[in-house]
């Protein structure tokens, strides 16, 4: 077993050499407003970015640029980041750092904004760690922020929305209503759908970058499974209780739910995975102690696994990429014991499988964004974990085929 550990460590450190973002085309303009195309690492920012990398073209080696050297850049039908000396509010929302000014504070920073709706009513958002913000100009007028801001008062905490009032007295069209901005939240889909509609009723032409990203939010996959699993129990009274039941080749079935995060460049899901898997076997030996002289024992062993995962994807190209889990496996055994008989097969003693749950960690690859390998290495699992004097080593090791149906 611990040469299995060894190789898979050392496997999926190996295979972050593979963790690669395509070059995807693009351009950035210079201070000079110079529009030069290129090849820019598309990453999928989920924070605004302070720089990028690019590639004059295919083959030559990345180079780094920074906001105070670009103007703008973009990557073709995907996504747009233009630079402004702006005027933004970075109130907390911390329930500790939590301001007491209804007003916003203003600090004019460099940033780079993301670029979500343009038209004659302009869309634009800034994320880093701790917060979002939404900005807008009308054509031709100075970009601003859309304010929204918590803050404490003698009530507690209150709320001052004064986007909808700017909103209101800019996006001036028949279908926008007071009672309708009234209703607006300070969430990205909402805008969009707002600043959609505005273009839409002027008739002016637009662009949406945020629909131009084609996302794939959830996977439902069949995942059949061979499985090595070995067990071994021990009991700290009795040593002539003690038993080892080798290993075994059994048989599973899990159907995964798969969420795929939405940044950096679908890379990261988590899933939920509900298993059944069987582990029957037994083994004999001689026992001074036990009638007949021969103690047997018997596992039967069923359970509903719950197996929560988090899964990085590493890219090798448009159809394959290689993955890496991390996996928490919570464990319902019902109806499952350990007997240890007589040779006749009358009963000794029967003990409970409570099963605790336990980690794993694997690698695999998918193909064409539908079938998939897995290679899964499950750490220890007590199966007596509700006796005092009994301790047991379940280890499982599965090769993992799947097929995603959506």
């Amino acid at each position: 077993m611990k040469n299995q550990i060894l190789f898979l460590v050392v496997s999926l450190i190996s295979f972050n050499c593979f963790s690669q973002i395509l070059f995807e085309k693009g351009y950035y303009i210079d201070n000079t407003d110079n529009k030069i195309n290129c090849l820019i690492k598309n990453i999928d920012w989920k924070k605004n970015p302070t720089d990028f990398e690019y590639k004059a073209t295919e083959n030559s080696e990345p180079l780094t640029i920074d906001i105070n050297s670009v103007k703008e850049f973009g990557i073709y039908n995907i996504s747009k980041f233009i630079r402004q000396n702006i005027n933004i509010d970075r109130s907390s929302y911390s329930l500790v750092e939590i301001s007491k000014n209804k007003q916003p504070e203003f600090v004019e920073e460099l940033l780079f904004l993301k670029v979500l709706i343009e038209g004659n009513a302009s869309l634009y958002s800034f994320s880093d760690s701790e917060l979002t913000r939404y900005f807008y100009n009308l054509e031709n007028e100075k970009i601003e922020q859309l304010v929204y801001k918590n803050y404490k008062n003698d009530n507690g905490i209150s709320e001052n929305n004064h986007f909808r009032q700017q909103l209101y007295n800019s996006l001036n069209c028949s279908s926008i209503s007071i009672e309708k901005l009234n209703k607006l939240e300070y969430k990205k889909h909402e805008l969009l759908n707002l600043f959609e509609e505005f273009n839409n009723c002027k008739n002016s032409e637009f662009v949406n970058f945020d629909s131009k990203i084609k996302r794939k939010s959830f996977n439902l996959n069949i995942r059949p499974r061979i499985n090595n699993s070995s067990l071994s129990i021990q009991n700290n009274d009795d040593s002539n209780l003690n038993s080892d039941f080798g290993s075994k080749i059994t048989f599973g079935i899990g159907v995964e739910v798969e969420y795929i995060l939405p940044f950096n460049k679908n890379k990261w899901a988590l899933s939920l995975e509900p298993t059944y898997q069987s582990f029957k076997t037994e083994t004999s030996k001689e026992s001074s102690t036990t009638s007949g002289g021969i103690l047997k024992s018997v596992v039967n062993y069923n359970s509903i696994e719950l197996p929560l995962t988090l899964r990085h994807y590493f890219y090798l190209n448009e159809d394959t990429k290689l993955f890496a889990n991390a996996t928490y496996i919570h464990n319902l055994s019902g109806n499952s014991t350990i007997e240890f008989k007589r040779a006749d097969d009358s009963t000794v003693n029967t003990l409970d499988i409570s099963a605790a749950g336990n980690v794993a960690i694997g690698f695999g690859a998918k193909m064409n964004d539908k079938y998939s390998v897995e290679l899964r290495y499950g750490f220890k699992r007590n199966l007596l974990n509700r006796y005092v004097f009994w301790t047991s080593d379940f280890n499982t090791i599965s090769l993992i085929f799947g097929y995603s149906l959506f």
